[in-house]
Parts: structure tokens; sequence; C-alpha cells
């Protein structure tokens, strides 16, 4: 075949598929977020696109003799969530303006370049598109789940989160790595067939491995900025406080959002004083970024805390403990929602 007529097929099948992706993004910006901003950059990138998918390529086209068009993998003919549609139309687009670009220089001394600067426009579109994406539901996350040790531990988190749980925390602490390591990669596939956001405690390197939405940093853990480093700017990074201080430097450092607590004495954390309500009262004050209650909060006490000021509260033996893990986080749900 034609060398200059296989090249031009490859750039036509290419433009095609970048065009679709963003127009895919560009739909979710406009009416899942209503962010106009971002759909017009995604409206701009696609007319810019357009212009170089001449006459001449769209005739070089050949659908019936195309062996891609019968190519399929298990992993496209599903979405579980937004986000993973999201993130699966960013990878496609950023794919098609690679081979633009290098294939670009073979058919116009300008292409390549053109398509370099747009696929680099899409990096920063993925990058503050999933970071707001996460942080909404972050903010929006009334409960918080933090796990303990139990032999159902799959089970008891997913009865959580058919009861809605948006917020999963994975903390385990003496069990071997390997192990550990097994057990956040199922909670990471759980919680995202179900929507919710996870969070790996502690270990930022388990983290990224996994892909979780972010980290939980305790007080004696690395620095965010350390953590921000290795994660990358569109990823979750708590931090837990006790005190108006640790809040103070939390949020100066880049938090997303805090631990406030612990509320009441908890077996969770049997070396930590209770910070106590008036820390609650305070930070409901306070605080610029979204944070938790969390310490000893159970189903008899929420309401107490809520009438300090919290709206988002983390808990653990609530749920992990509970007879029945799904009715208790939708009757958890309705206190902080004030529909019970």
């Amino acid at each position: 075949m034609d060398k200059n007529l296989v090249i031009c097929r490859i750039l036509d099948a290419n433009l095609d598929r970048a065009r679709e992706g963003l127009r895919v993004i560009e739909e979710w910006c406009r009416l899942g977020l209503e962010n106009s901003g971002w759909a017009e950059k995604c409206k701009q990138m696609r007319q810019e696109i357009a212009h170089w998918h001449t006459s001449e390529l769209r005739l070089a086209r050949d659908t019936p003799n195309d062996p891609g068009t019968h190519l399929s993998h298990s992993q496209e003919e599903n979405r579980e969530s937004i986000e993973q549609l999201l993130q699966a139309n960013l990878c496609r687009v950023q794919e098609a303006l690679r081979v633009l670009e290098e294939y670009g220089k073979l058919y116009d001394s300008n292409m390549g370049n053109a398509f370099k600067k747009i696929r680099y426009q899409v990096y920063t579109l993925e990058s503050e598109l999933l970071q707001s994406y996460r942080y909404q539901k972050l903010k929006n996350a009334t409960l918080y789940l933090v796990t303990s040790s139990t032999e159902k531990l799959l089970e008891t988190v997913e009865y959580a989160l058919q009861g809605g749980l948006p917020l999963v925390q994975y903390r385990s602490k003496n069990i071997d790595d390997i192990i550990r390591l097994e057990i956040a990669q199922k909670l990471c596939e759980l919680c995202h067939k179900y929507d919710a956001l996870f969070i790996v405690n502690d270990r930022v390197d388990m983290a990224l491995e996994v892909n979780a939405d972010g980290v939980h940093l305790g007080q004696q853990d690395i620095p965010i900025a350390l953590a921000r480093r290795i994660l990358g700017p569109n990823k979750i990074i708590g931090r837990s406080t006790t005190n108006p201080q640790e809040m103070t430097k939390a949020i100066a450092e880049g938090a997303d959002y805090l631990g406030v607590g612990p509320v009441y004495a908890t077996p969770t954390k049997p070396d930590k004083k209770a910070a106590g309500l008036d820390y609650v009262k305070y930070a409901a004050k306070t605080s610029p970024i979204p944070w938790f209650a969390i310490g000893g909060i159970d189903e008899d006490n929420v309401t107490e805390v809520m009438a300090f000021g919290a709206t988002q509260v983390a808990l653990v033996r609530a749920i992990m403990e509970a007879d029945n893990p799904k009715k208790t986080t939708q009757k958890l749900l309705r206190k902080l929602q004030g529909t019970l």
C-alpha cells in the first residue's frame, strides 16, 4: 500500500478519536459540572483539531477494510463511574494526540508542533478536572469510614457502600505489606465500583500503587509537600489534627481535608486524649477546607457532634462492628443529612 495513503489513514483515524474523546469530556464539563471554562477549553481544542481534518485525510478513510474496527477490550465495554469514564477518554485523547504529533511530522511540517501543544493542554485539563472532581466528592461526603482489622473486612465495607457510603480509608497497622497491598487493591476496586472515594492511611507508596484517590497522614507521617510530589497534584491528601495549632499548620502545608479529634475517648486511639467538642466548634468556625470530626462517634452521639457544627464525620467501630453495616450506614447518612 502507498505509504502516504497509510499516513493519511492513520491521521484521519486519530483526528476522529481525539475529537470524539474531547466531546465526551466536554459534555460532562458543560452539563455535569456546569463549568463553562472547561467546556470552552474542550470546544476550542476540538475546533483546532478539526482545522487539520482536511478532505484529503477524510478521503483516505476505508472503514470496511479497517481491521481495527473489530478490536475491543473488556475494559472498554463497561464504565463503573464518571471518574473512570473521564479518565478513559482523557487517555484516549492523549494517545491519539501523540500519534497525530508523530505521524503529523511526516505530513505537514507544522502539524507535529501543533499537536504537541494541544497534548500538553489536555494534560493540564486532566489534572484540573480530576482534582476538581475528587475534591467535589470529598466536600459532599458527609460520612467517612476508617477501617479496622476484621476477617470480614471486604464484606463489611461492601455492605456499607451499598448503604451509600461515599468515602473509605483503609487503615491497617499490623499485617505484612504484601497482604496489606493486596487488600488495598481490592478495597480500591470495590470503592470505585460504587463510585466512592478510596484513601490509604499513612502509606503513600501503596496509595500510588493501587491508584487510590489519596492518602491520609498523621502528625508523625511524611510532610504533605513530599506526599504531593509523589502522588501528583490531583490526589487528595488529608491530615489528622488534635488542636488549633496543628490545624493551622496542616492548612498552610496544603492539606485537602482535616481529621478533627479525637472528639471522644476511643480504644482505636488509646494513647490520645480526647480533643473534645470545643475543638469541633473551633473547626466549624475556622477551617476553610473540609474537615471530619472523628473519634468515638456513633449513632448515639453523632447528633451531639452535629450540634457543635460538624457536617462531616469519620468513624470506625460504629460501622465496622455493626450487626448490619448497610442499615447502620443508611441511618447515619440520614442523620447527617437531616432527614432522620
